[in-house]
C-alpha cells in the first residue's frame, strides 16, 4: 500500500497525471486555500490536499491504523468521508462521477446509488471520450486498481455512511456541515436522459 504523502509527492512530481487529475477528475493540488480552519466536529485537525473547480476540498484526516481518511466538503455545505485512505479515494475519484452519484442517491440508499452510477457510466464519455483512458494513465502511474462501477459505488456508500459521528466536518465558526447523500434519486429537470 502506498502512503497518502507519497502519492501526493508522485502526483506533483509527475505533470501528466497532475494535469490530468486536474483536469478530468476535478483533484487539483494546487488549489489548497480552501477549507482553511475547517475540523472535524470532534476537533480533530483536518489537511487540505487539493480541491476542485466547484469549491469544494479534499482533506486528510489523522492517521488510523495506519490509514489516513479522506474527507471532502463541497462549497456548499456537504460533506464527509469519501475514502478509507488517499488510494481508495483517488480509485474512486477516477472510476465514477461520485459526486452526482452521492447527489442522486435518495438519502443514502444503496440501491438509488446503483441506478443513479448506472446512468451516469452511460454518460461519462460524453463530453471528454478520452476518459476512460485518462482513468487508466492515473492508475498505472499511481499504482491504483480500475475497479467495476458497481463495485466503488458499494465502497462509496459504505464510506459516506460512516461519516457520522467520526467525520462530520465543521467550518471556521463551528457549523457543522449535512450529508454528502443528496434527497433526489435523478435529476429534477428531465430525469435521467
Amino acid at each position: 500500500m502506498t502512503s497518502s504523502d507519497d502519492l501526493l509527492d508522485l502526483i506533483q512530481t509527475t505533470p501528466e497525471i497532475d494535469l490530468l487529475l486536474r483536469s478530468s477528475f476535478g483533484f487539483d493540488i494546487h488549489r489548497k486555500h480552501y477549507g482553511d480552519g475547517w475540523r472535524l466536529a470532534s476537533g480533530a485537525p483536518l489537511e487540505v490536499i487539493a480541491g476542485e473547480s466547484a469549491g469544494g476540498a479534499y482533506f486528510l484526516c489523522a492517521e488510523q491504523n495506519g490509514r489516513r481518511p479522506v474527507v471532502f466538503a463541497s462549497s456548499e455545505g456537504e460533506g464527509g468521508l469519501l475514502a478509507d485512505d488517499l488510494a481508495d479515494a483517488l480509485e474512486i475519484i477516477i472510476g465514477l462521477e461520485w459526486r452526482d452519484c452521492l447527489s442522486f442517491s435518495g438519502g443514502g440508499d444503496a440501491e438509488a446509488m446503483q441506478i443513479s452510477a448506472q446512468h451516469l457510466e452511460r454518460s461519462r464519455g460524453k463530453y471528454n471520450p478520452d476518459i476512460d483512458n485518462e482513468a487508466a494513465q492515473v492508475a498505472a502511474v499511481l499504482s491504483l486498481r480500475i475497479l467495476p462501477v458497481a463495485d466503488l459505488v458499494v465502497r462509496l456508500h459504505a464510506a459516506a455512511a460512516k461519516t457520522e459521528p467520526e467525520y462530520v466536518v465543521t467550518d471556521d465558526d463551528g457549523q457543522e456541515f449535512g450529508p454528502l447523500f443528496g434527497e433526489h434519486v435523478e435529476p429534477r429537470h428531465g430525469g435521467w436522459s
